[in-house]
C-alpha cells in the first residue's frame, strides 16, 4: 500500500486509472514497469478491455507497449464517423494483436487460421478487449441474390454495431479496402437494425506498409482499421539444440515400455 501511495501521489491520471482497476493488476503493473508512460498504457488497457491478471502479465510479457509505439493505429474512424463514436472506435481497435495463444510460429492459411481462432474463440475475444461477442465465421450476406462470406462476425456492444474481420496471411493489398468496403455497405443495408450504428471492419494482416494503408484509407467511404498481428516466437535456436527430437522421444518412450514388462 505504501509503495502504490509512493508511486502515484504526484501523478494524479495514473492514481485515477489505477484506481479503476483491481488491486493484483495494480501491483503487477508497478513492479513490470518502471516508465510511467508504460504504467499509463497497461492501466488504460486493464480499464478498457476488462484484461485478467494473466492475461495481463502476458500482455506484459509480449511487450505490447512496445508494439503500441512501433505500429500506429491505422483507421479512417475520424472521417466516417461521427466524433463520439469515432473516439470509441478507435479505442477499441489495436494497432497489433497477439496470436501466440493459438501457439504458431509460422504463417498459414487464411481458413486454417481463421478455424484456428473460431476453436479458441475465447481467447481472441480476451485479445479483442472488451465489448466484443462472437457472431459467426464465414457469416454468410447476400446482395441481389449473390453470396458473399465474411471471414469473422462480431458485434460490439458499446458500439453498437456489428464488427467484420477480414483475415489475411499476407502483405496488405489496396485491393482488400474495397472488398471489405463492399461487405460493410451489405451489412449496413441487410443487417443493421434501426437503433444500430454502421458496420465496421477490421483487416488483419500478417505485413502492411503503413504508408500505403494510409493512402488506400484516405478515400474509403465506410469506417475501416488495418491492424498485424503477430504469432507466438519461435525457441531460440540454441535452445532448440538442447531439446530432444520427435524420433529420439520415439525411442525414449519404447525403451521405457520394454522395461516396465521386464
Amino acid at each position: 500500500m505504501r509503495q502504490f501511495y509512493l508511486e502515484y501521489k504526484d501523478n494524479p491520471i495514473l492514481l485515477s486509472h489505477s484506481l479503476q482497476i483491481p488491486w493484483t493488476h495494480n501491483i503487477l503493473i508497478i513492479q513490470k514497469n518502471k516508465d510511467f508512460k508504460k504504467r499509463e498504457y497497461y492501466l488504460k488497457a486493464v480499464k478498457q478491455t476488462g484484461w485478467n491478471k494473466n492475461v495481463l502479465l502476458n500482455q506484459i510479457k509480449a511487450n505490447a507497449y512496445e508494439h503500441y509505439l512501433k505500429n500506429p493505429k491505422l483507421n479512417n474512424f475520424d472521417k466516417t464517423l461521427p466524433e463520439h463514436l469515432a473516439e470509441q472506435a478507435d479505442e477499441s481497435l489495436k494497432s497489433a494483436y497477439n496470436l501466440d495463444f493459438l501457439g504458431i510460429t509460422k504463417p498459414v492459411l487464411e481458413r486454417k487460421l481463421e478455424n484456428m481462432l473460431v476453436e479458441k474463440i475465447r481467447d481472441f475475444l480476451i485479445e479483442l478487449g472488451e465489448g466484443f461477442a462472437f457472431v459467426g465465421s464465414q457469416y454468410k450476406i447476400k446482395y441481389d441474390g449473390e453470396p458473399f462470406f465474411i471471414d469473422l462476425l462480431f458485434y460490439h456492444r458499446k458500439l453498437n454495431c456489428l464488427f467484420a474481420i477480414e483475415l489475411k496471411t499476407g502483405k496488405f493489398q489496396s485491393e482488400y479496402i474495397s472488398k471489405l468496403n463492399l461487405y460493410l455497405e451489405i451489412l449496413d443495408e441487410t443487417e443493421k437494425q434501426p437503433n444500430e450504428n454502421p458496420a465496421i471492419g477490421i483487416i488483419l494482416c500478417a505485413e502492411k506498409n503503413d504508408l500505403i494503408v494510409e493512402l488506400a484509407l484516405r478515400n474509403a467511404p465506410r469506417p475501416i482499421g488495418v491492424s498485424g498481428y503477430q504469432l507466438a516466437e519461435e525457441l531460440p535456436k540454441k535452445l532448440k539444440e538442447y531439446l530432444p527430437t520427435i524420433e529420439e522421444l520415439k525411442i525414449e518412450f519404447i525403451n521405457s515400455e520394454k522395461t516396465k514388462k521386464r
